[in-house]
């Protein structure tokens, strides 16, 4: 399934990018998504920056098919790896979302460049559930975390940009 979405922050490539390369900020658009539980690091890799989240998250609200399948609680884990940036702050990156243990995972580009409201992330991933008969059910049930996950990492990204 393809998962693709864009939005805007008002402030500058590189502004954003300080943003999203703060621990603190990681910290902060995880814990906007109430998980159970949660890590963040950011770790400068030669010319990229790679930026790792894992949550807990309770699967309460989850169809009960994929309940029966993986039970009360779900690992969900984020790696990011930004390029370097260019003369214009513009970045590419890769983002690979592992869901538990399960067979199901997104992996996709990320784009950060000038643009929209000063600048503009675009998402492009594949979300694949490599589960007999049922992967296109559990494609479908894990599009609407995800997209939501990004509307979150957005709007608390808003708000700290605001001050």
């Amino acid at each position: 399934m393809r998962i693709t979405t864009s939005f805007d922050y008002a402030a500058t490539p590189e502004d954003v990018f300080t943003m999203l390369a703060d621990p603190a900020f990681q910290a902060a658009k995880v814990e906007a998504t109430h998980p159970l539980s949660h890590t963040e690091s950011v770790t400068p890799k030669g010319e990229q920056t790679e930026i790792v989240t894992s949550r807990v998250i309770s699967t309460d609200g989850f169809p009960d098919f994929a309940k029966s399948m993986i039970g009360p609680k779900l690992r969900v884990t984020e790696t990011i790896v930004w390029s370097r940036g260019s003369a214009d702050g513009s970045r590419t990156g890769t983002i690979h979302i592992a869901i538990g243990d399960a067979p199901v995972s997104m992996t996709g580009t990320l784009k950060l460049a000038p643009g929209g409201a000063g600048t503009r992330i675009d998402v492009d991933g594949d979300l694949k559930a490599k589960i007999p008969l049922l992967g296109g059910k559990v494609e479908k049930a894990a599009e609407g975390p995800i997209l939501g996950a990004i509307d979150k990492e957005q709007e608390v990204g808003t708000a700290w940009l605001a001050g």
